[in-house]
């Protein structure tokens, strides 16, 4: 469903925003702001033509020093999506998706690379600079991908918790020494496509800064956000709140859901973050 310039911009950012409507418009725009979480899918499965176009738009995406420090793992295996989704919190939906693609930063690759023109060792890619080039390149990639994907009318979500037991994830998927699943995305034709919503994010004044940063006026704007978004939650059946749920992921150590332990994973799978 295509929106207007006007409504799309509101939906992003909640009624607050009806009386600045977007100047400049496109395609592209419509899709990057109509982008919501999709949940539930159909049955149909996501065609080998339709994934070749999906990594071929994430190919295209900025790497840097065009190093391309990712793969990715293409998962229709059922009873592989269905153990994944075990590990990755119990989230059911994670298993229904036709696709799940596994997001992997690759320092293998390159490792491989130097060795075989005749260096004595790849030392470089031991130090966090390269733990970091390839965690963005994945990022951009897999971002251009999901794109993509809404682009030809399907769904998408991102799914952070492949990262929770993130050891027991690469054994599942015979990832070599080097290799760390960074992320999924469940791809697949949406079911119940209009029950889903555009979830609006903190206003431009919270985190676009001009010149220099200043982080004592972001406050305001933020509490603003937290009355705008409890609305939404309310009206999704949602528990509020999002201030709440900042603090109940950074509050504690129990909010990174196993996460705290990265660091050691990061140096089981070979990253030794020098």
């Amino acid at each position: 469903m295509t929106l207007s310039p006007g409504t799309s911009y509101q939906l992003r950012y909640g009624s607050e925003a009806a009386d600045q409507p977007l100047a400049v418009w496109n395609e592209v725009l419509a899709h990057q702001l109509a982008h919501r979480s999709v949940r539930s899918y159909r049955s149909d499965p996501v065609s080998d033509e339709t994934l070749t176009a999906l990594i071929a738009a994430a190919q295209s995406a900025p790497t840097s020093g065009n190093l391309q420090l990712w793969s990715v793992v293409a998962v229709r295996d059922q009873a592989r999506r269905t153990r994944l989704a075990e590990l990755a919190g119990a989230q059911d939906f994670v298993g229904q998706a036709p696709l799940l693609l596994v997001w992997l930063a690759d320092l293998a690759r390159a490792r491989q690379v130097t060795e075989r023109i005749g260096q004595a060792t790849s030392e470089g890619a031991d130090f966090v600079e390269a733990a970091l080039l390839g965690f963005v390149d994945v990022a951009l990639a897999a971002q251009n991908a999901a794109l993509a994907a809404e682009s030809l009318g399907l769904g998408t979500v991102f799914i952070g918790a492949i990262r929770n037991r993130p050891l027991e994830v690469a054994a599942e998927l015979d990832l070599p020494p080097n290799v760390f699943p960074v992320f999924g995305l469940t791809v697949g034709h949406p079911d119940r496509y209009d029950e889903t919503t555009v979830k609006p994010r903190l206003p431009q004044q919270a985190v676009v800064h001009h010149e220099q940063y200043a982080l004592e006026p972001q406050a305001a704007h933020v509490d603003a956000y937290e009355k705008l978004l409890n609305r939404y939650y309310a009206a999704a059946g949602l528990p509020p709140s999002w201030a709440h749920r900042v603090a109940a992921r950074f509050g504690t150590v129990a909010g990174l859901n196993g996460r705290e332990h990265l660091r050691e994973a990061l140096r089981l799978r070979g990253f030794q973050l020098r």
